[in-house]
C-alpha cells in the first residue's frame, strides 16, 4: 500500500478537492503548478538557502538522556522548537510564499489557531514585503495574546473570527471566504495538512525537510540505521506529516500519532478525531471529522489551541484507517504534566501541543534499545500563561 497522495489528491479514501465553484480557479492554478515550480532548481536553491540561513536548519536531533533513563528506552528529540519563530510552521510558510511569488500573487492570507502559523506567515510576509491578513478565532486571540502581538509587530492585520466556536475552524471559514472574494491577487497559505488538494500534499512536502534530516541524523547519532518509532502530536497534523514523510512506506519504522483527548474522549469535551470522527468533508477535503448524527460538525475541545480542530488531515485519516499509524489520545492533565516533566528533566519548555506527545511514555512501554524520535514541534513561550494558570506559578 502507498501512503502518499495519488494523482487525484486522495490518500486511500481520504482527500480530494470538494470546493465551491468560485474557488475552483484558485485551487486548479495551484494544483497545476505546485509540483512544476517546486521542482525548479532556482526554487529549491531559494528554499534551501532560506531554511539554512533564516530558519536555522538543520535543527538538532537531541538525545534526551534523563528522559531516556526515566522511561528505559532511547528517546531522541527533533528540535523544531529551535526554528526561527519557535516552531516547525516556518518550513511551510517559506515554501508557500516562494510559490506565491512565482505565481504572481501580491497579497497573502492565512488562518491560525495557536498563533504559531500566523506568526510564521507574518514573518515571511515581512521578509518578502507582502501584505498579510491573518484570520484567528476570537477565543484564540484571547488565549494566545503574545502571538497576536508578534503578528501585529511583524506588520500583519489580525482579523477576529466571531462566528461558531470562535476558534480555528471558524478562522479557516473566514479565510476561505476572503480567498473567494480575491481570486486573482491573493494566495492562501494554509498552515496544516488540511484543505482541498493540493494543500495537504504541498504542506507535507515542505515539512518533509524534518524527516529528511532525521534519516541522516539517526544514522549518525545512534547505533541504528533508522528509528524504531516516530512520534508526533496531531491536530491538523503538519508537524506529524513532516516527520513521518520519508518513513511512510518503510514498515520497519512504526508511527505513533498523538491526539488531544481534552477532558476525556467520552466527556463531550475532546478533540480525539480518530476515536470520535466519521467520514465527512471539512474545508474542502474528505477526512475523519467529529460530527453529530445528522452531519453537523461538533465543537472540539483541547487546552492547546493548536489541537482543537474537529478533523485531521486526509493523510492521517488514511494512516489511521489503514492501521499504518497507532493513534493515542492524551488528556489535558496528562499533557500539562508531561510538559512540566520535560521542563524539569531536560530544561526544555514545550508547546502544550507538543507536550501531548511526551505524555505517551506514561501509557506505552518501549524496549530498552528502541530508538524513539519525538517531534518537539514547538516551544512553550506562547503557552506560558496557560502553564501559569494551570500550575499556579
Amino acid at each position: 500500500m502507498n501512503y502518499n497522495v495519488n494523482a487525484k489528491g486522495f490518500y486511500g479514501d481520504f482527500g480530494g478537492a470538494f470546493i465551491p465553484e468560485m474557488l475552483k480557479p484558485n485551487v486548479d492554478e495551484l494544483r497545476e503548478n505546485y509540483l512544476k515550480i517546486t521542482a525548479q532548481k532556482d526554487f529549491q536553491k531559494d528554499f534551501d538557502d532560506l531554511l539554512k540561513d533564516y530558519v536555522g536548519r538543520p535543527t538538532p536531533l537531541y538525545f534526551s538522556k534523563r528522559l531516556s533513563e526515566k522511561y528505559q528506552t532511547q528517546i531522541y528529540l527533533k528540535r523544531e522548537d529551535l526554528c526561527h519563530t519557535g516552531a516547525h510552521k516556518i518550513n511551510n510558510t517559506i515554501g508557500q510564499i516562494l510559490l506565491a511569488q512565482r505565481l504572481g500573487k501580491k497579497r497573502i492570507i492565512a488562518e491560525t489557531g495557536a498563533g504559531q502559523h500566523g506568526v510564521a506567515t507574518a514573518t515571511v510576509c515581512a521578509l518578502m514585503g507582502m501584505p498579510c491578513v491573518i484570520y484567528m478565532g476570537a477565543i484564540d486571540i484571547k488565549r494566545q495574546a503574545p502571538n497576536v502581538a508578534r503578528m501585529k509587530m511583524l506588520g500583519a492585520k489580525v482579523v477576529p473570527a466571531e462566528s461558531g466556536s470562535k476558534t480555528l475552524k471558524d478562522a479557516t471559514n473566514e479565510a476561505i471566504r476572503d480567498w473567494i472574494n480575491h481570486p486573482e491577487d491573493t494566495h492562501y497559505i494554509i498552515g496544516s495538512v488540511v484543505g482541498p488538494h493540493p494543500f495537504p500534499d504541498m504542506v507535507a512536502r515542505f515539512q518533509s525537510v524534518i524527516s529528511q534530516e532525521v534519516k541522516t541524523q539517526v544514522k549518525a547519532q545512534s547505533r541504528k540505521e533508522k528509528p524504531d518509532y516516530i512520534m508526533a502530536c496531531v491536530g491538523g497534523g503538519s508537524n506529524a506529516a513532516g516527520i513521518y514523510y520519508d518513513f511512510l512506506n518503510d514498515k520497519d519504522v512504526k508511527i505513533i500519532a498523538v491526539e488531544a483527548a481534552g477532558k476525556g474522549v467520552s466527556t463531550g469535551e475532546s478533540a480525539a478525531t480518530s476515536q470520535l470522527g466519521k467520514q465527512g468533508i471539512i474545508h474542502g477535503s474528505k477526512t475523519l471529522l467529529m460530527q453529530s448524527d445528522d452531519g453537523q460538525i461538533t465543537e472540539p475541545y483541547s487546552i492547546s489551541a493548536g489541537l482543537d480542530y474537529p478533523g485531521i488531515g486526509p493523510m492521517h485519516a488514511h494512516l489511521y484507517a489503514s492501521k499504518r499509524s497507532e493513534f493515542i489520545s492524551i488528556t489535558d492533565d496528562e499533557a500539562m504534566q508531561a510538559g512540566w516533566q520535560l521542563s524539569q528533566l531536560e530544561g526544555i519548555i514545550p508547546a502544550i501541543e507538543t507536550a501531548h506527545a511526551f505524555a505517551v511514555f506514561e501509557h506505552r512501554q518501549f524496549q530498552p534499545d528502541d530508538v524513539v524520535v519525538v517531534n518537539l514541534s514547538g516551544r512553550g513561550d506562547k503557552d506560558l500563561q496557560t502553564y501559569m494558570d494551570y500550575f499556579k506559578l
